[in-house]
């Protein structure tokens, strides 16, 4: 077990530079996660941690297995350099973030697709709904939030791990989806059904649009069927996340 005592060590600039700066995390494709059950779902994940980083006097609960991850114990002092959270529970998790080939784009058939969704926590919650969907991937489009954002990663609760998040152009996706008979549904008020008028669907693409302008009309002209989701009481819209979680829902079937 290696230990680090000191703020001002190379690999603790590098992982304060993970947590506050996506440059750092877009140039080495890694990120931070922070808390007992973010750093237990990464264990999960063959290859997934490059160090296990844990604060004087916190100990890993008794079920973990920990055997061949490299293991750095931290005093306070590093330990708040990179902290996210006001709180933190002591134990991180330097990780690789996942890499998927050309291959596994070819079986995804049920896919969410973001465009230009800037909350880091809407992000966040939006992974997290389409993993327990039974989605295939999420496809963060231009002007979307950082995936590896540590709001994003937290608000995801672990789903980073278990469904793939990678960013593309939504126009390719959504034309490649049709080329391949994946119907796809936009999300908009013009020229929209009720969302209870389309069946579920073994095989779908659903486009969900920023909070304030919603899905670009370029991009939503490319939907086979826009829906939207009836407002019975007095407010205007729903939040962006919420509104994803009932439409997976209402859509996807094994």
């Amino acid at each position: 077990m290696k230990r680090i005592e000191s703020p001002q060590n190379s690999l603790v600039k590098h992982w304060k530079k993970l947590v506050t700066t996506r440059k750092e995390r877009d140039k080495t494709e890694e990120f931070l996660v922070e808390g007992f059950h973010l750093v237990e779902e990464a264990l999960k994940k063959d290859g997934a941690i490059l160090a296990l980083i844990i604060r004087d006097g916190v100990e890993f609960p008794t079920d973990w297995s920990t055997e061949g991850v490299h293991i750095v114990e931290v005093n306070s002092a590093v330990a708040k350099e990179i902290s996210e959270t006001e709180h933190s529970q002591g134990v991180y998790a330097h990780c690789r973030q996942p890499k998927h080939a050309e291959e596994d784009f070819i079986s995804w058939k049920k896919l969410l697709l973001v465009d230009a969704v800037q909350d880091p926590g809407n992000v966040g919650t939006m992974i997290r709904t389409a993993d327990a969907a039974g989605m295939d991937a999420v496809i963060l489009g231009k002007g979307s939030a950082d995936p590896y954002n540590p709001k994003t990663v937290r608000s995801a609760q672990g789903s980073h791990f278990n469904i793939p998040v990678v960013r593309g152009d939504l126009m390719e996706w959504a034309t490649k989806s049709k080329q391949v008979g994946i119907k796809v549904l936009g999300t908009g008020l013009q020229n929209a059904v009720n969302h209870s008028d389309i069946e579920p669907q073994t095989e779908f693409a659903l486009i969900m649009g920023n909070e304030g302008s919603g899905v670009e009309p370029e991009l939503l002209a490319l939907a086979d069927a826009t829906v939207k989701i009836p407002m019975y009481g007095k407010a205007e819209s729903l939040n962006v996340a919420v509104a994803t979680g009932i439409l997976l829902y209402s859509y996807s079937r094994d």
